[in-house]
């Protein structure tokens, strides 16, 4: 039986994540001062006015191509797209001629982590003009968050996850006072008390949304992909905490056992998802739930200087293109999203040319990172278009990406409400 969808995750705006998005707002002074005059005389402020004229504009939502457009934004959303018209705009609205190139929304990295604002300005200037977080150790990612309400140009829109819910909380029993007790706990993690207690501290940090584990990982040697570490029962627990705080839950998994307990227990979104079977497959097309198999951080470890990570990146890439491809087929939802972390920020038109290799169409790799990933962060009708009401988001690429996805990975400008990133 299907259990209804999680509902999107809401934008209150909370007063730790207003001191939170302060701190980084004063070190993004820092980063722009290391920028040199230039970048720190640009205009700053919550949205911009700009006119995109002469490229040729492809809408994800329909396909549809349109010849020498025109796209104006005014006061960081769009106004108007389409066919050269008669718009009357001022002349003092600043113009970006985009002739002999192609003109896109901005695209959506479903799953990355941003724990600074050297990243957050790396992932814009690579494309992602939304996102949303896989967690971060301090609740940096809530701050970058902020950060991006009042500098839009300085970083992507963001869903933030707040701290990992995971049986080891390492150091982020630091990053809150109210988790310090549970530093003392003799199997870690694993209470429903415990579970609740974390879920809990990250909604009162203004998460909006919630990240779990059901396996080890994969990108460090010395753990197992396939051993599992939550049960069905506890996971549960985290998505019933979460659900009562209006929030969904994204669940890192591998084996096929622990991708079906996840998506039985209520996860709005399976990350990574290796080995994910057909049983639970036809789960997640019934429930909705979605897929986010992050395929340009299995490709890198292939390409790890580590012999036990190349040879599991070897190992795991096909059958995840082959599990990227059955859902496809089946009617899974699919979410673009690159893992990146750590100041090495992949390029999100990557996770969209590899979802093309794995089999999708053209069109339906672009959506991953578009409109299907604007509905998993619960942002339909505000991003993955160009169309009056949304946000003033573009990509600017030098050809047809529907010919040569790859090209998505080199944009030639990113537009983020209305500004220049």
């Amino acid at each position: 039986m299907c259990l209804a969808s999680v509902p999107p995750p809401s934008n209150r705006i909370t007063r730790r994540g207003v001191l939170a998005g302060a701190a980084v707002l004063a070190g993004s002074a820092a980063a722009l001062s290391a920028a040199g005059p230039a970048a720190a005389a640009r205009p700053a402020g919550p949205a911009g006015d700009l006119v995109i004229e002469g490229g040729t504009l492809l809408d994800p939502a329909t396909g549809e191509v349109t010849e020498d457009a025109v796209v104006v934004i005014r006061s960081g959303a769009v106004h108007s797209a389409g066919p050269r018209g008669k718009d009357d705009i001022p002349a003092s609205v600043p113009r970006l001629d985009a002739h002999g190139h192609w003109v896109l929304p901005g695209l959506v990295d479903a799953h990355i982590h941003l724990s600074t604002v050297a990243e957050a300005r790396e992932a814009l200037a690579k494309g992602v003009t939304s996102a949303r977080s896989g967690s971060t150790t301090f609740y940096q990612d809530i701050a970058v968050r902020e950060l991006a309400r009042r500098l839009p140009d300085r970083a992507p829109r963001l869903r933030a996850a707040g701290i990992f819910v995971t049986p080891d909380l390492g150091d982020s029993v630091l990053a809150d006072p109210e988790l310090a007790a549970l530093a003392g706990l003799r199997d870690g993690v694993r209470s429903a008390e415990a579970l609740r207690r974390v879920v809990e501290v990250n909604l009162a940090r203004g998460a909006d949304v919630v990240k779990t584990r059901v396996n080890e990982r994969a990108g460090l040697p010395d753990q197992d992909p396939l051993a599992q570490v939550y049960s069905y029962e506890q996971l549960a627990e985290v998505v019933a905490a979460a659900r009562r705080g209006g929030r969904g839950v994204l669940c890192h998994s591998y084996s096929e056992k622990g991708c079906h307990d996840a998506v039985l227990a209520g996860v709005r979104s399976l990350e990574h998802g290796v080995f994910v079977g057909e049983r639970t497959l036809h789960e997640m097309r019934c429930r909705k739930t979605y897929f986010t198999p992050t395929l340009a951080a299995i490709a890198g470890l292939a390409e790890s200087a580590d012999p036990v990570l190349a040879e599991r990146g070897r190992a795991y890439l096909p059958v995840l293109r082959q599990a990227v491809r059955a859902a496809h087929e089946l009617g899974v939802p699919l979410a673009a999203g690159t893992d990146s972390s750590g100041g090495e920020i992949t390029p999100i038109g990557r996770e969209v040319e590899l979802m093309r290799a794995a089999g999708l169409p053209a069109l339906d790799a672009l959506r991953t990172a578009t409109t299907g990933a604007a509905r998993l962060l619960g942002l339909t009708g505000i991003v993955g278009r160009l169309a009056p009401g949304y946000a003033g988001d573009a990509v600017v690429v030098s050809g047809d990406p529907l010919a040569d996805i790859s090209l998505l990975t080199r944009p030639v400008h990113v537009v983020r409400a209305g500004r220049l990133g």
